[in-house]
């Protein structure tokens, strides 16, 4: 996967932080790498991208980001592999939908040879952050604010894009118990739902909250208009397997983030013949599966858990359990072919790696 040639200048740390991390008990999110990459947009224009200590910001109370939500992100793993390479999972399609994030959102849309190089330069500097322990690899976490200091509701004229990144274990450590959600509403048509926009998590945190305090680790949201289809869960978006096919909601929808991991699985899936369907799911279609045990698998597909096999369903009062993952050849088949493709341990067919 090429990437284009950018100017970046940078500024290295004086003393490496990495002897105080313990990787030997490493948390997801909590500690970050010496470097950090910045560029600012005003007056129309991007200016001089930038690599600098990771440090903290200095922001106007009026900054608008924190009054009316401009705010986007995105979310990506880089690996080390055998030979000591870092790679990186189609970090070109996160490029792509940060732009169709910023569009949604009315921000400056950011160069995507720029965006590419300043990660690859971001890892390279800090290759030493990549661990090569079995199940950690280094989360980057790319976003952009809005930075004018205007309280006033109009599209901001300055932003501020960051790259940062942070050594992380495992997102999940075992299967999720999820609850289908049918009060509380993650994104409606014609909202910001496709979007990978700050404001969605904060909205999904309460109702997670109360699911949490039932005993459930994850939700799957349903549409906000009947509460009878399927759409993604919290942090992932979902697939079943049902006989011999795997379905899973269309990303037709503009209320589903669409997802790379997912997009993979499907790709893979039909490359290896399995029959794949992609479009409306209902919640009495998934339940009568489950009922009369056609329902085979459950599981989720997104950048920090990869595939995140789910345990229990829970609708209406009642859970349901799914087959024991060690019977769910598809998805356990797909999870080891993209954990060998991620670590480079398997031909990079599709051209989805990025080299560093």
């Amino acid at each position: 996967m090429a990437t284009d040639t950018v100017n970046i200048k940078i500024t290295k740390v004086d003393n490496s932080r990495i002897e105080s991390v313990d990787f030997e008990n490493l948390p997801f999110g909590k500690f970050f790498s010496d470097h950090m990459f910045e560029m600012n947009y005003a007056n129309g224009k991007w200016g001089e991208p930038t690599i600098v200590p990771f440090q903290n910001l200095s922001l106007h109370p009026a900054t608008s980001a924190l009054h009316y939500g401009q705010a986007i992100f995105e979310g990506l793993k880089a690996q080390k592999g055998a030979n000591g390479e870092i790679l990186v999972f189609r970090p070109d399609m996160n490029a792509k939908r940060f732009n169709e994030s910023a569009k949604r959102m009315c921000m400056a849309p950011i160069p995507e040879g720029i965006f590419l190089e300043g990660l690859k330069s971001l890892l390279n500097l800090d290759r030493a952050w990549v661990s090569s322990k079995d199940g950690q690899s280094l989360y980057i976490r790319p976003f952009m604010i809005a930075t004018d200091d205007y309280v006033g509701i109009r599209p901001s004229e300055r932003y501020k894009f960051l790259i940062i990144t942070s050594p992380v274990g495992a997102y999940y450590s075992e299967p999720v118990k999820v609850k289908i959600e049918t009060k509380y509403t993650r994104a409606a048509a014609g909202g910001v739902g496709r979007a990978k926009a700050a404001g969605n998590y904060a909205a999904s945190l309460y109702p997670a909250k109360l699911a949490e305090e039932q005993g459930y680790r994850q939700l799957i949201w349903t549409d906000a208009k009947t509460h009878t289809y399927i759409e993604e869960a919290g942090t992932m978006n979902v697939i079943f397997q049902i006989g011999d096919k795997l379905i899973t909601p269309s990303e037709e929808e503009d209320t589903i983030l669409k997802g790379i991991t997912k997009r993979s699985v499907v790709q893979i899936a039909k490359e290896w013949g399995i029959e794949v369907e992609e479009r409306k799911v209902t919640i009495a279609e998934i339940i009568e599966a489950m009922e009369n045990g056609t329902l085979k698998d459950a599981f989720g597909a997104g950048t920090a858990a990869t595939i995140a096999h789910i345990s229990e369903i829970g609708y209406e009062g009642k859970d349901y359990k799914l087959p024991a993952i060690e019977e769910r050849e598809i998805s356990n088949k797909i999870k080891n072919y993209i954990s060998q493709y991620k670590s480079g341990e398997i031909e990079d067919k599709f051209d989805w790696l990025m080299r560093v």
